[in-house]
């Protein structure tokens, strides 16, 4: 009798917990501590809205902008290796050196490949790249900035990845938080300019394969915490079956399935149908990088640290070698395309080689690089809208004389002047962006009653962008080239 009184008090403590009237005051009673809070409350949500308004308007005239001509007729390839050249220039003036420094547990300093700093570098430079390969119509690298943006990819799996392995945050809030940082300002501006969304195409991208990547880390999770499985096998085991669901949907006529959306969604999801998994699975063996380049590159033998620099630069080069003269040497697209997500990975692997080819440039990174690296979202959506204009297919005409026809000098003051505006507005967008992410948050935290747990909140990175989701803090950065066997590398 004492043990059915039991059970019906717990039965009727369920039914009082899921009565819709208790759900409903209980939810409102957190958004009004929500409302009340002085930082990332309803005050400071409301203040990101209106100063969104600003950046959907000024996008808005942007997008209308006249006089402009056809983008088409401002081919000129000369002047993007000028640009280029000129992002060199201040490359070299902002490049800083910072010594490697000892991890949590003491010892010799840990090399970092790939930091915080250098993949907001490699975001930078492969965004500038980017965006005046489309304001200058420099088809000829057409499949370089194919490998770009299956770089940026790549580093939504690599980094996701990292992320879920050590932190193993499989919350709501962390979905929550990476899904508007990465579709909240591109939603919007598809809806306020009534442009489809499409014309963001890395945005899906990168949602999926962060949503992949969740799933795919929960799994090994699981595997490893409730089946009682290894580290390696866990994890091994969800990768690969991963891998097989990328198979079965890609390899066949299930792939049709985007159609549905769109013809370009099609061929978008197509062209980086591995990316993201080979940033997981990049993620899982990267432990094993850490302690080659900690052998490679560390304390204990100089000898052995320049030989190894040049094998390695040179095993780097060879890698970009093969990729150009097999693949990327291919001047038709449309022989390109079908190969390139089984290919592309030679010349990212090769550009990480020499990247990190010396402990030197471990240990340095350019400062102008990582400030353009940590605004490639903001950058990518509204160059469509302010840079260029009429979604990407006109260039603005501000200075009178820069037309298509005007001299190369005020042409190019007209690009300064457009590129000034443009960047400051999504340097502008990414607070605004940022400032709503961690208001929602906050909401969330309320409702489910996570407010006062330690369940940590990111900032956002990569992923179309994403900060957050590469590298959590500086000093878990360090933790990035720790051994997968401690179980703590992400």
């Amino acid at each position: 009798m004492k043990g059915n009184s039991v059970d019906d008090g717990n039965s009727k403590e369920r039914r009082r917990l899921f009565n819709p009237s208790v759900v409903i005051a209980s939810t409102m009673q957190s958004i009004k501590a929500w409302a009340a809070q002085d930082k990332n409350g309803l005050k400071d949500f409301i203040i990101a809205q209106l100063k969104l308004t600003v950046i959907l308007l000024i996008a808005y005239v942007g997008n209308k902008f006249e006089p402009a001509y056809p983008r088409n007729d401002n081919h000129h390839p000369e002047i993007f290796w000028i640009v280029n050249a000129i992002l060199t220039i201040g490359t070299f003036f902002t490049w800083k050196w910072e010594a490697s420094k000892t991890g949590r547990s003491g010892g010799s300093p840990r090399i970092i490949c790939l930091g915080r700093e250098q993949t907001e570098e490699w975001k930078g430079w492969m965004q500038w790249a980017f965006i005046f390969y489309h304001y200058y119509r420099v088809y000829y690298v057409y499949n370089e900035i194919r490998v770009f943006v299956s770089a940026y990819v790549w580093m939504t799996g690599f980094g996701n990845f990292l992320y879920f392995d050590k932190k193993a945050d499989f919350s709501i809030e962390r979905f929550v938080s990476m899904i508007i940082r990465i579709n909240y300002f591109p939603l919007l501006l598809s809806f306020f300019l009534t442009v489809p969304l499409e014309l963001y195409y890395v945005v899906p991208l990168h949602t999926t394969g962060f949503i992949v990547t969740m799933i795919t880390c929960w799994i090994g999770y699981k595997f490893e915490n409730t089946c009682g499985m290894g580290y390696w096998k866990s994890r091994t085991i969800a990768v690969a079956l991963s891998l097989f669901v990328h198979i079965i949907f890609y390899e066949t006529p299930a792939v049709n399935f985007l159609l549905l959306f769109s013809k370009e969604y099609h061929f978008r999801f197509q062209a980086d149908k591995y990316s993201a998994w080979l940033g997981m699975a990049s993620g899982l063996l990267w432990g094993k990088v850490g302690e080659y380049m900690q052998w490679a590159h560390g304390f204990e033998s100089d000898q052995r640290r320049h030989i190894v620099s040049i094998l390695q630069f040179c095993g780097g080069f060879g890698l970009i070698a093969f990729w150009y003269g097999l693949f990327g040497s291919i001047q038709d697209k449309y022989t390109y395309n079908p190969v390139h997500p089984y290919v592309f990975i030679f010349a990212v692997i090769g550009w990480l080689m020499i990247r990190n080819c010396t402990r030197y440039l471990t240990e340095c990174h350019s400062a102008l690089l990582e400030f353009l690296g940590r605004h490639t979202l903001e950058t990518y959506v509204l160059q469509f809208h302010l840079f260029m204009t009429h979604n990407v297919q006109y260039i603005p005409v501000v200075i009178p004389g820069s037309g298509a026809d005007g001299s190369a000098v005020l042409k190019f003051l007209n690009m300064l002047l457009c590129g000034s505006v443009f960047l400051t507005t999504a340097v502008f967008a990414r607070k605004v962006t940022v400032s709503t992410q961690l208001s929602v948050v906050d909401l969330v935290k309320n409702i489910t009653g996570t407010m006062d747990t330690s369940i940590t909140q990111v900032l956002p990175q990569h992923s179309t962008e994403l900060k957050d989701s590469e590298h959590e803090q500086d000093e878990e950065t360090v933790e990035l080239t720790k051994a997968v066997s401690t179980k703590v590398l992400d």
